[in-house]
Parts: structure tokens; sequence; C-alpha cells
């Protein structure tokens, strides 16, 4: 029965944009996956789109894209992808999959339309950055 299923929960696994400053001085928005529990994730794979909502229908923007991420340490990230300033004003959903202690686990992060700003960032758990984080 469906009531019979357990469905672990994923805790302390983030997904956060962070601006960076890149070579010819530009600022550029990377989104990350946050590990911050005391063991390594494994073998991760991120899927994002973006899209938009109208009259509660969802319309899709953007290529659904898959990334490979491998392992994440403990209290360390990795980068699922560059964003551009032109999606801050769509939904931004990144699927989050990865085994531990042998299990698959996953978890959908959204950012929201205009949640992607500089007014929002924020320091983030387990890395010596700041940006917006989706828990």
């Amino acid at each position: 029965m469906k009531k019979d299923i357990e469905v672990p929960k994923v805790k302390a696994v983030y997904v956060a944009a962070i601006i960076e400053i890149n070579e010819q001085l530009e600022e550029v928005w990377t989104v990350h996956v946050i590990n911050d529990q005391e063991r390594a994730i494994e073998g991760v794979l991120v899927t994002s789109k973006g899209y938009e909502v109208e009259n509660d229908i969802q319309y899709q923007r953007s290529t659904l894209l898959r990334h490979s991420i491998g392992d994440v340490a403990a209290k360390s990230s990795a980068v699922i992808e560059m964003i551009a300033p032109e999606v801050f004003e769509i939904y931004n959903e990144y699927w989050v999959t990865f085994f531990q202690d042998g299990q698959l686990l996953e978890k959908k992060f959204t950012f929201g339309p205009f949640t992607i700003d500089k007014n929002f960032i924020e320091p983030l758990p387990a890395i010596e950055l700041k940006g917006i984080i989706v828990k």
C-alpha cells in the first residue's frame, strides 16, 4: 500500500544562486548544490528548467537541462550551472537526485520570480560565500 512506503526526507542539502566576479570583472550568477551534512552525497544529478505560470497553467520558458555533478563532499558545494539574468523573472526549478547510504533521494528546489536579486543575498551554510538559498 502507498501508506506503507517510507520516503526518506532530504536534510541539509540546498540549492543557492551565487553572484561572482569573472576575469572580465563582470557579475556572473551561478547556481550551486550545497551539502551541509557531515558526509558526502554521491552520484548527484540535477535537472533544471525555467517556467512561468499564468491562470494556473504552467508554460515552459527554457529547455530542460540535465547536469551530472558527481559526488559532493561534506560541508561543500558544486556548481550546477550559470544562470542568465533574463530568466530571473520566471520560476527556476532544480530537481536534485543523489545517493546516500545506499538510498536514492531527491528534492525539488524552486526560485520564484524576481527572487534571484542582490537585495536577498545572505551568508550560506557550509561554504564561505553569500547568495540566495532555497531550502
